[in-house]
């Protein structure tokens, strides 16, 4: 049976992420995931909290090397994983455009900034001290406070070197959209098999629109994700060239406006997981059988308590497999 996590997108008060983790637990998630917004409620400080509120649920930042130091990251990181006695996981990403672009910082060199911040965290985790020199950051005489630690390295990524970094180095990668799973694990496959690495567990993370109302929730952010997509996801989405230069046109000047209007009815339908919640579940089966997946992660980013409590609650059936 696949694994079932929450993604967290923390528009809400703080109390609410860590009822969200508390609930999801007692409910039978496996990963509550909380993203690092930057402005929003900090993560690591509702992580620690949710840390002493519950025992078995794994407890997960999905955070960027453009915000925080990775010295920083592997710090709090190390203090989670102390406080819910090794449930910590470290999910990896480049930073899209609703965390980066209300700090004004640009999106240079992603797959540079990725590669840093997991070499660093990693070298950190060892309990050595450690004196590198990447091409982002470096660490000069640092050693961990917390020591040796392990926790699993997830990289979620869309861009061909991002996952084929994830193939390489990663215990696990996260996968976005819906149509492009089978060409991004291709990719990661392919570089796992060059330097003779086991297969990583591939999550895949999206919401599952089993409502009207979910599928409609997905327009306010979906121009933000098509505008940090590649031209293979926006090919597997059925974009053509002059449309793909219009999403491109739309990232360099940070305007999410002039993507709006391509978020049809049928692209949502397209890029996630919709229909009755009986379609989602086979939706979701087929999904785990085709490609392998270890778990599937939904999305809890309602700035509304029982909104989002609604949608896990009624989610782990889907899920599961387990519908009545």
């Amino acid at each position: 049976m696949v694994a079932a996590g929450v993604h967290v997108v923390p528009l809400m008060p703080a109390a609410d992420v860590i009822a969200l983790a508390v609930e999801a637990e007692r409910l039978g998630y496996d990963y509550c995931m909380v993203a690092d917004e930057g402005i929003h409620p900090d993560v690591y400080a509702c992580l620690g909290a949710a840390a002493r509120e519950t025992s078995t649920i794994r407890l997960g930042v999905m955070t960027n090397g453009y915000t925080r130091h990775p010295a920083v990251t592997a710090a709090a990181l190390a203090t989670v994983n102390q406080l819910s006695a090794g449930r910590a996981v470290a999910g990896i990403l480049a930073g899209g455009s609703m965390v980066l672009g209300p700090m004004a910082i640009e999106r240079t060199r992603p797959f540079r900034v990725v590669a840093d911040t997991v070499t660093a965290i990693k070298k950190l985790w060892s309990g050595d001290e450690i004196t590198w020199q990447g091409e982002h950051c470096a660490l000069d005489h640092a050693r961990l406070g917390m020591g040796t630690q392990d926790i699993p390295v997830w990289i979620a990524g869309r861009g061909p070197m991002v996952l084929g970094l994830a193939g390489r180095e990663a215990d696990g990668v996260i996968l976005t959209v819906k149509p492009d799973l089978a060409a991004a694990l291709e990719i990661v496959e392919n570089s796992a098999q060059k330097v003779d690495r086991p297969a990583l567990k591939r999550m895949y993370l999206g919401r599952i629109c089993y409502t009207p109302e979910l599928i409609e929730g997905q327009r306010s952010t979906l121009s933000f994700v098509l505008m940090d997509s590649p031209p293979r996801v926006l090919h597997s989405l059925g974009f053509d060239e002059p449309t793909i230069d219009i999403v491109a046109h739309a990232a360099r000047t940070n305007d999410p406006s002039l993507v709006d209007p391509l978020v049809t009815d049928d692209l949502l339908h397209r890029y996630q997981i919709a229909g009755s919640p009986a379609e989602c579940a086979a939706k979701v089966a087929t999904l785990a059988s085709e490609h392998g997946l270890h778990a599937v992660l939904i999305d809890a980013l309602s700035p509304d308590l029982d909104a989002n409590l609604a949608v896990i609650r009624d989610s782990l059936p889907i899920i599961k497999g387990t519908l009545t």
